[in-house]
This record gives C-alpha cells, sequence and structure tokens, in this order.
C-alpha cells in the first residue's frame, strides 16, 4: 500500500492528467469506468468490451456477493476469468446498495446487518467481510465499507456516520494489509454538503493513508452547484499524489466541471442505462473546454425513438469504429426500438459507451 501507484503527467491549473497503475495494468488519468454490475455491462459481450478498450469496468460486491456468492466466484476461479476480462476491475465495496436496496436491520460499529432484496435472506457485512468479498471476486480496485446517508440529514447524524465510516476504513485497511496482493484500496469521503464535516472526513482518512480517495454522497439529488461547491474544495483536502474518484458521476458537462476541479476516476450508469431507453450521446462540431463554465454545446442527445427519425436514412454514427454504427441507419434504429428488438440496446449501448470513452480522450488531450 506504501508503493506510489499514481503519477502526475500534466496540469492545467487543477485539472491532471497521469497514470494510475494497477496490478493488471497501467491506466491513464481521468478515466471512465462502464458499469459492469453482476459481470456483465448490460447487452454487451466480451468482445463489444473489448472493442470499446475501456481499460476498467466496475463491478458491484452487493450484487456478486448475493449471485453467484462469495464462494461460487473463488470456486469459478475469480471475476476475470468468469467474465473473460483480462483489465483492472474496480469494485465497490457493497455500502451503497445494502443501503439503498437492502432491508436494513442494525447499523453498529462492528457493521451492518440487513436482509437480500432478492429473496429476503439474512446477512452481515462487518468492513472485514466486505474486504474479504472484493478480494475473492478478483478486485484489483477495492473500496472501504462506508455509511451512505440520505440527504437531506440532520448534522449529529452526518457526525457519528463519518466517525462510523472512519473507523469502518480503518479497519478495511488493516485486513487488507494482513492478506495484501497487490490490490489498490481506496477511502470514501463523505459528510453531505456540509463544508467542515467534509474536510474533517478527508483529514481523517488522509491520516489512515489509502491509495486513492473516492468521493462519495453526492449525485443523489443535490443541485449542480451544489456537487461544483463540494468539489471546489474537497480536492484540495486530498493529496496531490494520489488519485481521486467522484462516485457516480454523471453527464458529459458533469464530468468535464469534475475534471476541472481536480478528479481523476469516474463511474455512472447514464451511458447505458439511458442507451436502453433509446437516448444517444453525440459530440456536437463545438470544441470541448476547459475554460467555459458549465458548457454543454459539445454534446448533444437524440432519442432515437422519435418519429422524426422514422425515415432518417442517415448513420447511426458515422464516426464511430464499429461498422454497424456507422452502416446502420437512425431509421432502423428507430424501428428496432419500436419492435423491442435487443439490437436496438446493444447498438446505442454500443454509442453511449464509445461517446464516454472518446470524451476522457478528448479531455485528456486539452489537458
Amino acid at each position: 500500500m506504501d508503493k506510489e501507484n499514481f503519477k502526475l503527467k500534466t496540469k492545467n491549473k487543477k485539472a491532471r492528467t497521469g497514470t494510475l497503475e494497477t496490478r493488471r495494468g497501467k491506466l491513464k488519468t481521468p478515466f471512465f469506468m462502464p458499469i459492469a454490475t453482476k459481470g456483465a455491462v448490460k447487452t454487451l459481450s466480451i468482445d463489444d468490451i473489448n472493442q470499446l478498450d475501456p481499460g476498467i469496468l466496475l463491478s458491484n460486491t452487493y450484487h456478486l456477493m448475493l449471485r453467484p456468492g462469495e464462494k461460487e466466484i473463488q470456486k469459478l476461479g475469480g471475476l476475470h476469468d468468469l467474465m473473460k476480462w483480462d483489465g483492472p476491475i474496480l469494485t465497490d465495496s457493497g455500502g451503497f446498495q445494502v443501503f439503498s436496496l437492502g432491508k436494513i436491520r442494525k447499523i453498529y460499529e462492528e457493521g451492518v446487518e440487513f436482509s437480500s432484496h432478492i429473496d429476503g435472506r439474512k446477512f452481515q457485512m462487518t468492513p472485514e467481510d466486505s474486504i474479504r468479498i472484493q478480494k475473492a471476486i478478483g478486485s484489483d480496485i477495492m473500496m472501504v465499507l462506508d455509511e451512505c446517508v440520505e440527504l437531506p440529514a440532520k448534522k449529529e447524524y452526518l457526525e457519528k456516520s463519518i466517525e462510523l465510516t472512519t473507523s469502518w476504513a480503518s479497519k478495511c485497511k488493516k485486513y487488507h494489509q494482513k492478506k495484501e496482493n497487490g490490490e489498490l484500496l481506496f477511502g470514501i469521503v463523505q459528510g453531505g454538503l456540509d463544508k467542515e464535516l467534509r474536510k474533517k472526513s478527508a483529514e481523517d482518512l488522509v491520516e489512515i493513508g489509502f491509495d486513492g480517495y473516492a468521493i462519495g454522497g453526492l449525485s443523489v439529488g443535490e443541485s449542480e452547484e451544489q456537487m461544483y461547491k463540494v468539489l471546489d474544495y474537497i480536492c484540495d483536502e486530498l493529496p496531490e499524489n494520489k488519485p481521486r474518484y467522484l462516485m457516480g458521476v454523471g453527464y458529459p458537462h458533469q464530468i468535464v466541471e469534475a475534471v476541472k476541479r481536480g478528479v481523476d476516476m469516474f463511474d455512472c450508469v447514464i451511458p447505458t442505462r439511458e442507451a436502453r431507453h433509446g437516448r444517444l450521446y453525440l459530440f456536437t462540431k463545438k470544441k470541448l473546454s476547459l475554460t467555459k463554465k458549465n458548457d454543454k454545446s459539445f454534446y448533444t442527445t437524440i432519442n432515437s425513438k422519435a418519429a422524426k427519425f422514422q425515415f432518417d436514412l442517415s448513420p447511426i454514427n458515422p464516426d464511430s469504429k464499429f461498422e454497424m454504427l456507422r452502416t446502420y441507419s437512425k431509421a432502423y434504429l428507430r424501428h428496432l426500438f419500436t419492435t423491442d428488438e435487443p439490437l436496438a440496446q446493444r447498438l446505442a449501448t454500443l454509442n453511449n459507451l464509445e461517446f464516454y470513452l472518446e470524451l476522457m480522450r478528448r479531455i485528456r488531450k486539452t489537458i
């Protein structure tokens, strides 16, 4: 854990590029992680993913511990072997899903008791359990277990929550150090929209020491301006020589704004989820800018189910690396969506993930 895995390359004010070294290869930052919640990016094959070349995927500890299960994944050789993905995988701790999907029974110093949202089975997850399961999955970047507080919340509750999250983070690190096998471990800064509590959370985690630091508890209903305000100060509280990961964000312009404030890593369901509902992300002819405030002019979205595309024979995306997107028309894509053909979701998902990965490439080039 003491090894320097992150190297800064260039800086443009607070925005920066660099490389993050994992046990399964180096990643150019800033980068975006497609979501492979249960060990698959919805609608895509591993060949599709390899052609997209994201470098890294994100999977979900909570879902994988329920199905197929920790022991089953180990018996099958780990998640990488199971899904035939050679690159690094980041796993979240399962905390967010435990608090949002599972029926919480008890939160206490040792961990959390909850019931599965699938079949009601009772589970206990301690910080040590979370790390053990992530190691069993084969995670390359693991996240500490944290309490995800629903906002708005009273300051007294947030204070107690931060104390608990810090305690859990320390336990995660101690367990990880005993059984370290080249994985990276990230702490998660919480504190809602309270500047004082956010700074305390960051300070406590930096004192414990992690390979990287995630900013959690944002993009959960607060305004864009509130989120940017937190990012304005919290990145300054985190070490310059460690990667910063903004969890669950976001729309393309939000990613640009976060990069401008010093964030290096992103994940979000937006490109894949919206693809399955027919919304496509496309670049306009406007150049991406790191100087314009909250600029959205460099991209647009279209509803591919709209009637105006019924006779539109122009390609879905003439600039795509995928022949299907260069040759199939918008009219054909609309037809596929209106007739509920699964190919529609695959084409839209390929388009949107290609857009997000190209967005990160353009951001790195602009910095």
